[in-house]
This record gives structure tokens, sequence and C-alpha cells, in this order.
């Protein structure tokens, strides 16, 4: 989120106010498809999202005459969300370090061997492969970590059904409401007290007051969850839940300057016009790409959720 150092006019809080009726609709739709337990949906709405940022992605460094590998950057990507919801689903988390191994594997082997097959200088050569193996690693494979997260828990066997059951999906609720409720806190404290800039050649906008907003208003929402859902969250208690908070929220604000770097670098003042008042699909995303990561590392190495 685009965070004013200074009081905001009308026409910012109005662009403001459409983002975040796009953001809480769009993620809505997300949650509620997941909570619907229409897993194939949820594939494809995550599947989309991180293609349509991908895409985005090689649609910026085309504009800038920055080589890549856009086609098949997108048939690796599209290859790597439909193995790892097939893999997740069928085997849980618990087995996931080979797998983890072998996209990367498999990403780095693929690159290499599309740039064999096309004529270009040494050094042309080396930046087409670093773009787009960027791209899949920052984009891809960062965001997938979403999908993760909803068969994070072993799923227990559902009586009625006869099948098993998804149990991560109260984890996903809580790594986007606290993302979410990141950016708003950084965009409401820069607002009214912003005042000292963090990175101005990165983002103009974001202050140090924005980033303690963000710090407060995560931490403020992770404690407000698990005091609402403490049985669906139980493996978080409170002191999980202050660190959580801190650290999802400090993440948010890495990833939403991660991508300002990337947009600075190619140019652009958003990755695309998809989303009225947010931008592109890669806006939407951009903390969610640090956040859900750090949330599925964290339950799996410090609460060791799945570890035998």
């Amino acid at each position: 989120m685009n965070e004013p150092s200074v009081a905001s006019n009308g026409g910012q809080r109005a662009a403001f106010y459409l983002r975040l009726v796009s953001t809480v609709v769009l993620w809505a739709f997300v949650l509620g498809t997941i909570f619907s337990g229409f897993e194939l949906g949820f594939f494809f709405m995550i599947a989309g999202l991180g293609l349509r940022g991908l895409w985005e992605y090689y649609r910026m460094l085309d504009r800038m005459g920055l080589p890549c590998f856009r086609v098949f950057g997108m048939f690796c990507g599209m290859a790597t969300f439909v193995g790892s919801f097939y893999y997740f689903r069928t085997f849980g988390p618990g087995q996931a370090y080979d797998f983890e191994i072998g996209v990367v594997l498999f990403f780095l082997l693929a690159v290499f061997a599309r740039q064999m097959a096309a004529k270009a200088r040494v050094i042309a050569s080396l930046e087409t492969m670093v773009y787009t193996l960027f791209g899949l690693i920052y984009i891809v494979w960062m965001f997938n970590f979403v999908t993760k997260l909803t068969y994070v828990f072993p799923a227990p066997n559902d009586l009625e059904t006869g099948g098993l059951r998804v149990t991560g999906q109260f984890y996903v609720l809580y790594l986007v409401a606290v993302t979410k409720f990141s950016d708003v806190g950084a965009y409401v404290f820069g607002s009214i007290f912003g005042r000292h800039y963090i990175v101005p050649h990165i983002s103009p906008k974001k202050t140090w007051e924005g980033f303690f907003g963000a710090l407060f208003s995560s931490t403020l929402l992770s404690c407000g969850l698990y005091a609402l859902l403490p049985e669906r969250l139980a493996l978080l208690g409170w002191l999980h839940s202050v660190v959580l908070g801190v650290l999802l929220g400090f993440a948010a604000v890495l990833g939403d300057l991660a991508e300002s770097i990337v947009k600075r670098s190619t140019n652009s003042k958003d990755s695309s016009n998809l989303l009225p008042g947010i931008g592109g699909a890669l806006d939407l995303i951009d903390s969610l790409l640090f956040t859900a990561p750090l949330l599925f590392f964290y339950l799996r190495l410090v609460l060791r959720v799945g570890v035998l």
C-alpha cells in the first residue's frame, strides 16, 4: 500500500477507500472459497492470482526492454501451482522438503535448458535467465506458501463424509487479516503522524510513523483474532500471537517495499490497472509474498506443526 507521509487530500482518501473495499471483497471471496470446502476453486483462485502477478512482472520487464522468457516462465509457474496443490493435498507438509528442493531445482534447470535454445550474447543470456528465475522465485514460489498453509495441519478423517477434512483455513484467514490490517495501520498512522521517511529513494511516501503503525495494527489484530477464535487458533496462545503480530507486520512492510523496488526499477506506478483502487494482482499480494512463508515456517519450526 502506498502510504502518504502527510495528511491526504480528498482524492487520496477516495483512492484509499476504493482500494480497501476492493481488497476486502477480493480476499473475502478467496476465504469464502476456502471455507466452502471447494478445494479446486481455492486452487484456481490462488493459482490465478499468482500467475497474473507473474505475468504483470514479466510485462513490466517488457516495457523496460529487459529480456525474459515470459511464456516459458508462465508454464513453469503453472506447473508449480498444479504440482504443489496435488502434493500437499495428497501427502501434506510432512514430506514437503524433497518437493520444495525439487521445485527450485526444476526452475534452475528449466531456465538453463530454455536458454540453450536461444541465440543471444553471453551477458544477455545471463540477464534473461536471472530475470526469468527471479520472477518464479519471488512470486510463484513465495505466494505458493498460501496453499501450503491450508494443508499445514494433518487432515483428520471426516466421519460424515468419509474423506479428509482441511484444517488450515483458519490460519489462512489469520494470515490475510493480519497482513492487510498492517497495511491499513501503515496508511492511517502515516497519514496522521508521518514525518520521517524510511527509504525515500525506493518509496517516497513510506514513513517510520507508518511503519510502527503497521506493527501496532498487526499485533492488535493478531491478539484480537486469537481472543475471538481461541479454539481455531489454539496453537498460538497470547505469547505467539504477540510475536507473530510483530513479525507479520514487519514482513508485510518489507513485502510492500520489495515490490516498490521492482516497480521503481521498471518505471511502473502499479503492476497493472486490473483491480480498481489497487492496481494489479501483484500490488494485491505483494505483502503476502513475505508474510505467508514466514507464518508457514513459524508454524513448522517454532510450533512444530506436522513435525514428527
